[in-house]
This record gives structure tokens, C-alpha cells and sequence, in this order.
């Protein structure tokens, strides 16, 4: 069998270094790239590139975005006494498509996970217990997947933010049932994030 040129060979293990891609999905992707043209191929590559050099993270609510704060938390418009707790950035964009939420978000940069080694102390948890000490929040809502990880990292939430809720009087709060068990927020439709948000209940201990 012939080999592939060094530089395919890198760009299909380039390749299967992203998730879900494997060995032949990586070969089609690279073939699918080198029949573009230079224009369109170096435009892919100034994207990638613009996105590792111009995309930070907000210092509030660690969402992404090309200036700090992000656009969300700096509108004035948005009502900065609701949070919304949302596990990764990709989840708060399917939040603001289903255009019903006027608060603000704290993306967590995962969920708690303990068998892949993903405790509490690699999620943004301190900053958001800072941001509910701070003042001026009126409730939280809890809004992970709900999945095994989500549940259990909604619950650890919980527990984690119940004496700061009660002295500041934040009601915590869980998006409704009416995201599907074992759904991830991102492939939710826009209507059923909209009811699940606007279903919320109290989330007590």
C-alpha cells in the first residue's frame, strides 16, 4: 500500500485529533480539503487561526468572545439579577436562539465527572459562588444537561451555593423536565429550551 505524503499523513492525524473523527472520516475531510481552492483553503486557515488568536474568555461569565466583558454581560439591557448556569458556551448559544432569556450566564467549561478525573475544582464553581456572595442576584438557575453528569453537577451546585442563597434570599432554580432525559442542551429545539426555562421550579435541598 502506498503511503500518503507527509503532509497529507499529517493533515488526516490533524484530523482524527477532533472529536467523533476517525481514521476514515479524517481521510474524507482531508481529501475534501485539498480539492478546494486556495482561496477557499486559506480562508479555513486564517479562520482557525483568527479563533486561537482573538477568542478569550468573559472574566464574568466565561462564555467566549473577542473583548472582555462579552457582549451578553456588558449589554445593559440584559437583567443581570438572573443566572443562568449553563455547562459550556455552545449551550448558552442555544439559550440566546431560543431568544427567551433576558438574564445573564455563567458557563461552567464542563461538568463534574469524577470517573474521567473532572472534580469541582476544574469547573468556574468558585467564580460563580464569588458572583452570588457579590450581591445583586435574585436567582440562579440551574441549567446543565440532564444527563447523569448534568444532574449530578446540578445537585452539587445546589448544595454548594444553599448558605450563600440564603443569606442574599437567591432562589435556585432547575430548567424544567421538559428537556428530554439524557438530552444535551445544544440539540434541544428552541421551543422546548423556551418552556423548559419558563417551567423552572425551585431547586431545594
Amino acid at each position: 500500500m502506498t503511503a500518503y505524503p507527509d503532509s497529507l499523513s499529517r493533515l488526516v492525524e490533524s484530523l482524527k485529533r477532533l472529536p467523533g473523527i476517525g481514521t476514515k472520516t479524517a481521510e474524507r475531510l482531508a481529501f475534501h480539503l485539498i480539492k478546494l481552492s486556495d482561496e477557499d483553503a486559506m480562508d479555513l486557515a486564517r479562520a482557525i487561526r483568527d479563533v486561537k488568536q482573538n477568542l478569550t474568555k468573559c472574566s464574568v461569565c466565561f462564555n467566549f468572545t473577542e473583548r472582555d466583558p462579552c457582549p451578553i454581560c456588558a449589554d445593559a439591557q440584559r437583567d443581570k439579577s438572573i443566572v443562568c448556569v449553563v455547562e459550556q458556551p455552545k449551550d448558552l448559544m442555544a439559550f440566546e436562539k431560543a431568544g427567551a432569556f433576558k438574564g445573564v450566564y455563567h458557563c461552567l467549561l464542563g461538568h463534574i465527572a469524577l470517573l474521567e478525573g473532572i472534580g469541582p475544582e476544574d469547573l468556574t464553581i468558585d467564580a460563580l459562588l464569588k458572583r452570588a456572595r457579590q450581591g445583586g442576584i435574585r436567582e440562579i438557575i440551574l441549567a446543565t444537561n440532564p444527563d447523569l453528569e448534568g444532574e449530578g453537577t446540578a445537585v452539587y451546585l445546589r448544595d454548594a451555593l444553599a448558605e450563600v442563597a440564603k443569606q442574599k434570599g437567591i432562589r435556585l432554580t432547575r430548567i424544567a423536565r421538559g428537556v428530554p432525559a439524557g438530552a444535551e442542551i445544544e440539540n434541544v429545539s428552541s421551543a422546548i429550551l423556551s418552556d423548559a426555562l419558563s417551567g423552572r421550579q425551585t431547586f431545594g435541598g
